[in-house]
């Protein structure tokens, strides 16, 4: 219903060049060149200009991405507003989110949608929280679960809704018999001598590990990489290193480890958000994906 080079803008606007714009939206770079190029001609004045690299946005681009924010905004509170008088939905609805969500909050939200709405189709998209928020921002998702990271956008974005859903506490994960293991209380700050296994530099998990040892005092030795579980843990049971998982995380019963909840002021974690596109929170479908995401976390975290 929006003219979608207003969306387009947004993109060139959010990722600082045309091809990774296009790369997000999955265009070609000549093509985003062009609706640009259609929608300055159209409006009479110039939204972009070339800089090194990249490209630097005119005050008039700015002056029209602070409307498309509002006419976006208005577009999903009348989605939600159309959706609320009882017509049955139809068409697609994605669900994205990490790993752990993707395979432990997201499937049930979407079974309920599924079996309550069987004109609905629904989707799974499994992202890492970057890339969450270019699915919303292009359309191709319509709710995300994410970590948050350093560089989440800012809760003030008017881009997004973003809203905190649960705490996920950090476990760590040491050999079974490791003298930690038989310790009754641990904290983060016991390990800091200990070889550790991360995500691979750049992921959630890396970032994620190194805050929370930051904030316990301390930079990790880093001896190994690997981004899954399984793989980790894997590593641990064989003595090269501990990790943190988080509890939502699943790890496999018969592997020779311990894991040790975490205690200290704060006792680590991950913070857990859902997010949609400002003004579409309250769309009945996604509203019932979200009590059904909550009611499963909290079976899964009592304690929250």
């Amino acid at each position: 219903m929006i003219d979608s080079r207003l969306r387009i803008l947004q993109m060139v606007a959010e990722h600082g060049t045309v091809t990774a714009a296009a790369r997000v939206l999955h265009y070609t770079p000549s093509a985003v060149s062009y609706q640009l190029r259609q929608l300055a001609a159209e409006v009479g004045a110039e939204l972009v200009v070339q800089q090194g690299r990249g490209i630097r946005l005119t005050n008039a681009a700015r002056v029209l991405l602070r409307h498309a924010e509002r006419l976006h905004e208005q577009w999903e509170l009348a989605r939600a507003e159309l959706a609320a008088v009882g017509i049955e939905p139809t068409g697609q609805i994605t669900l994205c989110g990490f790993s752990t969500a993707a395979s432990r909050l997201l499937p049930p939200a979407a079974a309920g949608l599924r079996d309550t709405h069987p004109h609905l189709t629904v989707r799974i998209i499994e992202a890492e929280p970057d890339r969450c928020f270019d699915l919303l921002l292009s359309e191709e998702a319509d709710l995300a679960l994410l970590v948050v990271t350093a560089d989440s956008p800012p809760m003030t974005d008017h881009r997004f809704d973003q809203q905190p859903l649960l705490d996920d506490p950090l476990d760590l994960v040491v050999p079974r018999d490791h003298p930690l293991a038989g310790q009754q209380r641990v904290t983060l700050a016991d390990a800091a001598r200990e070889p550790w296994i991360l995500g691979n530099p750049g992921t959630t998990y890396h970032q994620l590990v190194l805050a929370a040892c930051m904030s316990a005092g301390f930079t990790p030795h880093i001896a190994h990489y690997a981004d899954e579980w399984d793989t980790g843990t894997a590593l641990v049971a064989h003595g090269f290193g501990v990790i943190l998982v988080p509890r939502l995380a699943q790890l496999r019963e018969d592997s020779p480890v311990a894991r040790l909840p975490l205690h200290g002021e704060p006792a680590p974690a991950r913070r857990i958000m859902s997010v949609t596109r400002l003004g579409a929170r309250q769309i009945p479908t996604l509203t019932r994906a979200l009590e059904t995401i909550t009611a499963t976390a909290t079976q899964l975290l009592p304690r929250q």
